[in-house]
């Protein structure tokens, strides 16, 4: 009998090589579950953002399939895209509202292009992102009505703080390395708002311990007004400064001067 058994330690190492795979299985399986659990939204994270669970699932569910390739599944970022844990709403709205997100193709700079999702899509994925981690929150009605800011005020403060990249106007201007401070002709005061408290790409972040939520209006109130405001000296060329005056200048100015001394030469022979 004991020729025709099989060693002890050889029935173990079967035994051991049979349970393995369930083994195996177990783990993977309590992983999975402690990774949904500790990313999954919670009732707690929809209180703290005012968003009901289904409107976190469906941000969720639109981040997986937009967003995860370059940010990671579990917002933990890449070498593609940084992590999003504390952005905050107010960065996802502005990145997607302004078509800046999901990205065309990575860049030095990435470029405003056509809005890629409705408002409501927005607002779930914004709530899902504001559920990971505290950040700046979507400004509300109250902090963008500018009806009664003060745009001179705004004006100066401009001039310290943005001119010297977004020119005199906010016309934009040209950075370092292939980036661009963008046009503020025509955005939105919420944008505005939310560029200035999330500081995207090249811009720095002013929060409102460092620029109030009232110096953010009479800004938004300053360019809001120089967009509507007339040239009385005739055609404004774009008032993106001297290079375009000089270059009318010389262009019409001088060539029709010099135009003039040629027809006057030939006048008198």
């Amino acid at each position: 009998m004991r020729l025709l058994s099989k060693p002890l330690g050889a029935l173990s190492r079967q035994r051991r090589r049979r349970f393995a795979p369930m083994v195996l299985l177990l783990v993977a399986l309590g992983l999975t579950g402690g990774a949904y659990a500790a990313f999954a939204p919670s009732p707690q994270a929809a209180a703290a953002t005012g968003a009901s669970a289904q409107t976190l699932k469906d941000g969720r569910d639109l981040y997986l399939r937009n967003c995860s390739s370059c940010h990671g599944l579990n917002v933990e970022g890449s070498s593609d895209g940084p992590t999003l844990v504390g952005v905050g709403a107010a960065s996802v709205d502005f990145q997607v509202g302004t078509g800046r997100m999901p990205a065309a193709q990575l860049g030095a700079q990435i470029q405003q292009k056509r809005q890629q999702f409705t408002q409501e899509e927005i607002q779930a994925l914004a709530a899902y992102i504001a559920s990971l981690g505290p950040g700046p929150a979507i400004p509300s009605k109250d902090q963008l009505d500018y009806a009664d800011a003060d745009a001179a005020q705004g004006g100066q403060i401009y001039r310290t703080n943005c001119a010297m990249c977004h020119n005199f106007a906010g016309s934009g201007g040209a950075l370092t390395r292939g980036k661009y401070a963008p046009s503020l002709q025509g955005v939105s005061p919420k944008h505005i708002y939310e560029a200035m408290l999330t500081g995207p790409q090249s811009m720095p972040v002013f929060p409102d311990t460092t620029m109030t939520s009232q110096d953010k209006r009479d800004i938004i109130a300053f360019l809001k007004t120089t967009q509507t405001e007339p040239s009385p000296g005739g055609l404004a060329l774009g008032k993106v400064g001297p290079v375009t005056e000089g270059l009318a200048g010389w262009l019409l100015g001088l060539g029709g001067l010099i135009a003039c001394a040629v027809w006057l030469g030939a006048k008198a022979r």
